[in-house]
């Protein structure tokens, strides 16, 4: 039985969502709109109803109740009961919804998740001193992109656990950790963990909102990008985790401590952990509370109440509310703390309000000064990659990707392939190596730091397969017979391939790389129970595909293993030689030539306490090779061949082929 329930004066010391003090359990949620909010409380999910108890108003859309009794394991949720002088405005719907504060949620596989809020119990993790690792200046990153699933689902993997957080730190594993350790990276950035709609509804089925799914034959949402709960871990990657139809995800708490186990595994291997965390609009078909508890206080809406959606993804968060400012700073605020998540990147936050997003910066500075903050910095409505660099935030560096390899495969190729237009001309490329300074060519930021460079991320083509398809444009529309012999890389495809990586790595800013994009994996439409006409094709856009389409296939990294060693060693040389990361402006003077696709400069820094000239050559030519002549006593660092020579091959002069690049160094000043 419930013991009494008591209105108390006020609320405000009181965290939103539940809070046990002294035995007894507070319950706050926020609806300026509501005429009455009822609390249902269950023991156990599925169960029947044990008590409803309606919740006190309070000033300012305040709403909340004492309870003197101890409730942990308990679940609960919420029915909200609008004035009828609203109906047709608000959103209403008939079932319990969950508690946008919720610290864990326990739903089932449907469209509409069916969530009910848990109230914890005091968690008694180990962390063993963990704490965050953040470097003070982040370029001193190599950035992973990966989804949790990419790294540990496929069969190749070996894992005991397949899919899950338990699986990535797998000692027995070809995936996960291991995998990160061998090619050397030091961050890991995974797409989102916060608990989303993982299911949409299925193909031409009519929603209890009247849209039908005619977009997604899978009726999966794989990528995450539709948060439902911001503060809860997403439950299908628990080690229990049912993906069964219809039945319940998981029962228990092992997504927490899972993921709090594989965050401090990672950081025992010294390894920077960085959330992709969505901001600018929620999860579309279930039944997520923000929807219902507050429309308009939660949302951007036009003149007749409905959803803008400049998001592109149905609804905009209207992150400039009080409420949502509030759950957006607790949200990142419990990452950091609960989870010792180390930096967040924030999809699309161009359309995250400029207070909030400086209130972001300030309230997790107090928490970790080095916390990083990076920017998906642009949407339909706002482009402003300078506007988050001269705010102190890191942000993805699209012209550098648009640059060097290009926008599209066929008809919009970069400086690898030899085109030269407004993103690619040699003035350009000359600001991507000294990290797209805001005055110079297609300049972003204020300084180097501030630039997360990338060819490669989950959107779109993979690197390999739009050289491959920049190559053989007939490839385009054809299905794919042998995904092993397609994804061999030729001679020339493999050259470009070299090409691109080297720039990425020999360019100032952060270095960012996607899965797979080492050995050039190739996206394949996979087999699979759906009749997706596109089976077999290549993809570009597999948000929805949880299956071998997305899972790396470790036995495929075998098959380009020259491009895969190429990468390890890029990645040992910019570890190695500060220069290639560190170098302010003013230490590069870049050559002149006659042909613009030719792009060589030198840079004079210190290696090892001595002063040293490095000199970068880039030739995107296709069919021309270019001869150099060197004066003094230069060393090969880095050509087509090798991404780090670790040996001291002296170089006087070199041949550098077409879609090629060259990296040297010699001491100066008598020194050797």
């Amino acid at each position: 039985m419930i013991n009494s329930i008591i209105i108390p004066d006020s609320l405000d010391s009181f965290d939103f969502g539940t809070s046990i003090i002294n035995e007894q359990t507070f319950f706050k949620v926020f609806s300026s709109v509501a005429d009455e909010i009822q609390l249902h409380l269950f023991k156990s999910y599925g169960g029947k109803t044990e008590h409803i108890v309606p919740l006190s108003k309070f000033e300012n859309g305040i709403w909340g109740i004492q309870i003197n009794k101890n409730l942990t394991h308990w679940l609960y949720g919420y029915k909200v009961v609008v004035p009828k002088e609203l109906v047709g405005k608000v959103q209403i719907t008939n079932e319990v919804i969950a508690d946008p504060w919720s610290k864990h949620v326990i739903s089932r596989n449907h469209y509409l998740q069916f969530p009910l809020s848990y109230i914890l119990p005091d968690e008694k993790f180990n962390w063993e001193g963990d704490s965050w690792k953040t470097p003070s200046d982040i370029r001193d990153l190599v950035i992973y992109e990966t989804h949790l699933k990419d790294l540990t689902a496929s069969d190749s993997t070996w894992s005991f656990s397949k899919g899950s957080y338990m699986s990535f730190t797998d000692p027995t594993s070809q995936g996960g950790i291991n995998y990160l350790k061998k090619l050397g990276v030091n961050a890991v950035e995974f797409l989102p963990l916060q608990k989303f709609a993982h299911i949409e509804p299925s193909y031409l089925e009519a929603t209890s909102e009247g849209s039908v799914n005619t977009w997604n034959y899978y009726g999966r949402n794989y990528w995450g990008y539709m948060t439902s709960f911001y503060f809860c871990p997403e439950t299908t990657y628990a080690s229990s985790a049912n993906l069964n139809n219809l039945e319940i995800v998981s029962t228990d708490l092992k997504a927490r401590s899972e993921l709090k186990q594989m965050v401090k595994s990672l950081h025992k291997e010294n390894f920077t952990v960085i959330l992709d965390v969505v901001y600018n609009h929620v999860s579309n078909y279930d039944l997520n509370p923000l929807k219902f508890l507050d429309k308009a206080h939660y949302f951007r809406l036009d003149a007749n109440s409905n959803f803008i959606s400049n998001s592109g993804c149905g609804n905009d968060f209207k992150t400039e509310s009080p409420m949502s400012r509030k759950l957006i700073i607790d949200s990142l605020k419990y990452w950091m703390t609960e989870f010792h998540i180390d930096g967040f990147r924030f999809d699309l936050a161009s359309l995250i309000d400029w207070q909030t997003i400086e209130t972001i910066k300030s309230e997790l500075r107090k928490i970790n000064p080095n916390v990083l903050l990076i920017a998906e910095a642009w949407s339909p409505v706002n482009y402003a990659p300078t506007e988050f660099g001269n705010r102190g935030w890191a942000a993805w560096n699209d012209k550098f990707r648009n640059g060097i390899k290009g926008i599209e495969p066929i008809h919009k190729l970069g400086f690898i392939f030899g085109h030269q237009n407004d993103v690619s001309n040699k003035e350009s490329v000359e600001n991507y190596l000294t990290g797209t300074l805001v005055f110079r060519a297609n300049g972003l930021f204020p300084d180097a730091s501030k630039s997360i460079n990338y060819l490669e991320s989950h959107d779109g083509y993979t690197l390999g397969d739009f050289i491959r398809l920049s190559i053989n444009p007939d490839k385009t529309n054809k299905p794919v017979r042998n995904k092993r012999d397609f994804t061999k890389l030729n001679e020339t495809e493999l050259t470009v391939s070299k090409l691109a990586a080297l720039i990425l790595f020999v360019s100032q800013g952060t270095p960012m790389i996607h899965s797979g994009q080492e050995f050039a994996r190739s996206k394949v439409i996979a087999n699979s129970p759906v009749n997706d006409p596109k089976t077999g094709f290549i993809d570009h856009d597999s948000y929805n595909k949880d299956n071998e389409t997305n899972y790396l296939n470790f036995f495929e990294s075998e098959i380009n293993q020259e491009l895969m060693s190429y990468y390890t060693d890029l990645i040992e040389l910019r570890k190695t030689h500060p220069v290639f990361s560190k170098s302010n402006p003013e230490q590069f003077t870049f050559f002149q030539t006659n042909d613009n696709h030719v792009v060589g400069c030198k840079i004079v820094s210190n290696y090892r306490d001595k002063k040293a000239e490095y000199q970068i050559w880039l030739n995107s030519n296709s069919n021309k090779s270019i001869e150099l002549k060197f004066e003094g006593t230069f060393q090969l660092i880095a050509d087509k061949n090798s991404g780090f020579y670790k040996n001291h091959t002296p170089i006087s002069n070199y041949t550098l082929n077409s879609s090629s690049g060259l990296v040297i160094m010699q001491y100066l000043e008598g020194n050797s």
